[in-house]
């Protein structure tokens, strides 16, 4: 439909003009008007705009994301940024683009249990993220964080960079899961053991997360990673409170105003293990499902409040 379309009008336009639209101007205005119909377009801040301490430059570039999923059904595509505010430029393949390109459910989707019932409470959501939970009561709050950021890097074959700390400090990076080594537990002791095969499929990274997500939690997820609460809030960082009970939950977006302001989308797991999702703005139904960067003093959350101080980052892999 599309190709006849923008055929039916250049050919319009070569009648009228035809020195403008010679066979090789006529192919070109073709293929980018096909690619300009079948694209999705998003403004972005310009490179120039994201130095750290300044405010974001009015500037802006257009990139384009091929369509790969159904209109609405990726964070980016679902929620456009607040009036006046632009998402942040972030490349291909890294963490922040992969997470504001999560797919999601279908509109009005309800959030469902390890065991696949509803759970009781459905105000919290915005939207859910069309990944699995397991069918065991493992993944809540700090593993969602976990397994999220695990299937970035598996995807992106960081495979190696792939490594998490059990609440003991015991260290257990994937790397040796993919060697064929597994983790005994006895105790309070850990160790490794060459009891399986060398692989590194999908199905081997979950099985590794069961384990680890039994064994570590808010508390090691604490530890691990970097405070960055003096820093710009970024996509991928993640508010945690360690403890028991203690809750994380992770940034999938930011967007900023020409003021340095900065808007930010959550997503969270929670107790028992439940589909990951996008989490309403209690407190600013017009700016929900975004956030406000130090907007009052404490961060306000659908089942947690967070202190702004609580704010952390991942390691550089």
């Amino acid at each position: 439909m599309y190709r006849r379309k923008w055929k039916r009008l250049l050919e319009t336009r070569r009648r009228r003009r035809p020195e403008r639209y010679g066979p090789d101007v006529r192919a070109f205005r073709y293929m980018m008007l096909c690619f300009r119909e079948l694209a999705i377009p998003f403004t972005l801040l310009a490179v120039s705009g994201c130095v750290e301490g300044q405010a974001p430059a009015t500037e802006t570039v257009t990139s384009f994301s091929l369509i790969e999923r159904p209109l609405s059904n990726t964070i980016t595509n679902r929620f456009p940024s607040p009036k006046g505010f632009i998402r942040s430029l972030h490349f291909k393949r890294t963490f922040e683009d992969y997470l504001r390109n999560l797919p999601l459910k279908q509109p009005g989707a309800q959030v469902h249990l390890y065991d696949g019932s509803l759970k009781r409470y459905q105000g919290a959501q915005a939207a859910v993220i069309d990944l699995s939970v397991g069918d065991k009561d493992l993944q809540q709050c700090a593993d969602a964080v976990m397994r999220i950021r695990s299937e970035y890097l598996f995807s992106t074959d960081q495979k190696t960079s792939i490594q998490f700390n059990f609440t003991s400090g015991f260290s257990a990076p994937f790397s040796r899961w993919m060697k064929g080594e597994r983790i005994t537990v006895k105790g309070n002791e850990c160790a490794w053991v060459a009891s399986g095969e060398p692989s590194a499929t999908h199905d081997d990274l979950l099985n590794y997360l069961q384990v680890v997500f039994t064994y570590a939690g808010t508390l090691s997820l604490s530890k691990e990673l970097e405070d960055a609460s003096s820093l710009p809030v970024q996509p991928g960082d993640v508010f945690v409170h360690g403890g028991s009970p203690g809750h994380a939950v992770i940034v999938v977006d930011v967007a900023a105003n020409a003021l340095g302001e900065r808007v930010f989308m959550l997503a969270q797991s929670y107790m028992p293990a439940q589909d990951i999702h996008v989490l309403r703005n209690m407190e600013n139904s017009e700016l929900s499902p975004w956030h406000k960067m130090d907007q009052g003093s404490e961060l306000h959350t659908p089942e947690w409040r967070f202190s702004w101080g609580e704010r952390k980052r991942w390691r550089s892999p």
